[in-house]
């Protein structure tokens, strides 16, 4: 007897395509590979550069203002401000660097993809989300290496096609690569990631408000101990940091994914960047950072006695 076929239905068209990485074993390789990149620690001083980044794009047009004001009272020669150009100077090459460490960035992604179908997240929409995450992600980055390894003229922007690779040199077909068109695509696909993140904080959040139900449901209706409203405290301190980064990234990759952009002043994107970036540092400075040290034990009458009675060792004050 043949088997009835199954049911096309869109979670199993969602675990068939989206979900294709459960078919990728764990690679130690790659594992390796992800740490040992990983102890060059580029994440932190990428977060760090970026706030000296998005700062110095808020400086300079700072300094311009200032320069033509002090010109137009007599106080200054020229307009123009040495000082700004200094700063984008500056502000350019933090930019590069960071762009130039995010070369290996799509090592992490193929990790968690394949981790994902393996300890999968709480609720099936959330696993659906981190999918087209880390898929528009895949598609995010090589566009970005492209567009990075284009601008530098690392690679010729006319390359033969892929079809025409075992015809003539006479015959073989060109294409042509558009650095902007790469990075608007490239950016885009970062503007899909960003909205997905959205979703998946609408989510978080109908998680975090049950765990904060549960655990009262679990006392009776009674208050929560002191460990529980930390741990709530810090789930919360997380998910709002995370509203907050996201708000800054919004518009930026709406700006960078049109043509013409959204803003027409620079101010707006060293603004939302600044915020984006100060409040993505806070939080890899508060997951960084060491537990407090436990409560020291009490001392009994006893124990002080004997130590007033001992005498202190030199050099030393208690």
């Amino acid at each position: 007897m043949s088997r009835p076929a199954k049911t096309v239905t869109v979670a199993r068209l969602n675990d068939a395509i989206l979900g294709c990485f459960s078919r990728v074993p764990p690679s130690e390789t790659v594992n390796h590979l992800v740490r040992y990149l990983g102890t060059w620690s580029a994440v932190p001083y990428s977060k760090l550069f970026m706030v000296i980044q998005y700062t110095i794009k808020l400086i300079a047009p700072f300094l311009r203002l200032r320069a033509r004001v002090q010109h137009k009272y007599g106080l200054r020669a020229t307009p123009n401000s040495a000082g700004a150009k200094a700063y984008e100077k500056l502000g350019s090459l933090l930019g590069d660097s960071r762009t130039m460490w995010r070369i290996w960035g799509l090592l992490p992604i193929f990790q968690w993809l394949i981790s994902l179908e393996r300890s999968p997240p709480a609720t099936r929409t959330l696993l659906t989300i981190e999918r087209l995450q880390g898929w528009s992600m895949l598609a995010y980055y090589p566009l970005e290496h492209l567009y990075y390894l284009l601008s530098h003229n690392i690679i010729p922007s006319t390359i033969t096609s892929p079809l025409s690779l075992f015809s003539s040199s006479k015959t073989a077909k060109k294409l042509k690569l558009d650095a902007n068109k790469i990075s608007l695509w490239s950016t885009r696909f970062w503007a899909l990631y960003v909205l997905l993140h959205f979703a998946h904080l609408v989510e978080d959040r109908k998680l975090l408000i049950q765990r904060h139900k549960a655990l009262k449901m679990s006392k009776g209706g009674a208050g929560l101990t002191k460990e529980e409203k930390k741990e709530m405290a810090e789930r919360w301190d997380a998910f709002w940091s995370e509203v907050i980064t996201n708000l800054g990234y919004l518009p930026l990759t709406i700006h960078w994914s049109l043509e013409k952009g959204l803003f027409k002043n620079d101010i707006w994107v060293g603004l939302f960047g600044l915020v984006a970036a100060v409040t993505s540092f806070r939080t890899g400075w508060k997951a960084t950072a060491l537990p407090p040290p436990p409560p020291a034990p009490a001392v009994t009458e006893e124990k002080k006695s004997e130590e007033a009675s001992s005498p202190s060792a030199p050099g030393y004050e208690l």
